[in-house]
């Protein structure tokens, strides 16, 4: 693969768990030490999206691989790295956490504990969802926020013809029936939505796992004022393009 890496320098996993990363050297410690804490079993590999903060250096000190992208390349290529990363060397089973700091390790376990298990082939970590001990509305959005995940829970209905709540989750565990799917690298700006979309598409088992994120832990939220409204408008295009190419093969 191109990019560098560090090499394992522990006894190899069948899970991999990686982290898209631009600039996130300072949230990358904590969540590195909640994975080993975790889920102290598992291989971990930073998607190094062309960092100038030192995002690789932070992630190799705390003992994970690094794939560097050798410059900026945006979230929809980092993702399917992360996935391709896993196939390439064939890794069972493979999970995703964002880097800021909002997707606890223990809710990645339960998410991986359910596709070892046999129970999905693809497991989504949501907020919008509830469940044994996590109860309705336990995560109040914003006013614009809520009316855009509205919009989304429709759009997400229409096209996946099931009800989703929480499409743009980057919380995910899948085995290696998913890899060849999500290893490719997404061509819409919603690629956790056409990730859903071809997970779908293929028959795959898809479960909605009800779980608690937290905020950010430092730095801003790429989903504030208009860049909140520009995410709707991008899924909802995406979704619709899904819709239409469906159409045509009907």
């Amino acid at each position: 693969m191109s990019g560098d890496s560090t090499e394992l320098t522990k006894e190899p996993s069948d899970t991999l768990v990686f982290i898209p990363a631009w600039n996130e050297a300072d949230n990358l410690p904590a969540v590195l030490d909640d994975l080993k804490a975790e889920i102290p079993d598992i291989d971990v590999l930073v998607v190094d999206d062309g960092s100038t903060d030192g995002t690789a250096e932070v992630a190799r000190d705390h003992g994970a691989i690094v794939h560097s992208l050798g410059g900026n390349k945006g979230l929809r290529v980092g993702i399917a790295a992360g996935y391709r990363w896993a196939l390439e060397n064939d890794y069972a089973f493979c999970g995703r956490v964002d880097a800021d700091g909002q997707h606890p390790a223990r809710e990645l376990a339960r998410l991986l504990a359910l596709v070892r298990a046999g129970e999905c082939d693809v497991a989504v970590g949501s907020r919008f969802v509830s469940g044994d001990g996590y109860a309705a509305y336990r995560y109040m959005p914003s006013p614009a926020r809520r009316f855009g995940t509205a919009v989304l829970r429709r759009a997400m209905k229409l096209v996946l013809r099931r009800p989703f709540g929480d499409a743009t989750s980057g919380l995910y565990a899948v085995n290696a029936k998913a890899l060849p799917l999500l290893a490719q690298t997404f061509t819409s700006g919603a690629p956790e939505v056409e990730a859903l979309i071809r997970v779908t598409d293929a028959g795959l088992r898809l479960q909605e796992v009800p779980v608690t994120m937290a905020e950010r832990a430092s730095g801003e939220s790429k989903l504030r004022g208009s860049k909140a409204v520009k995410l709707v408008v991008t899924v909802v295009g995406t979704l619709l393009a899904a819709k239409l190419v469906q159409s045509r093969r009907r």
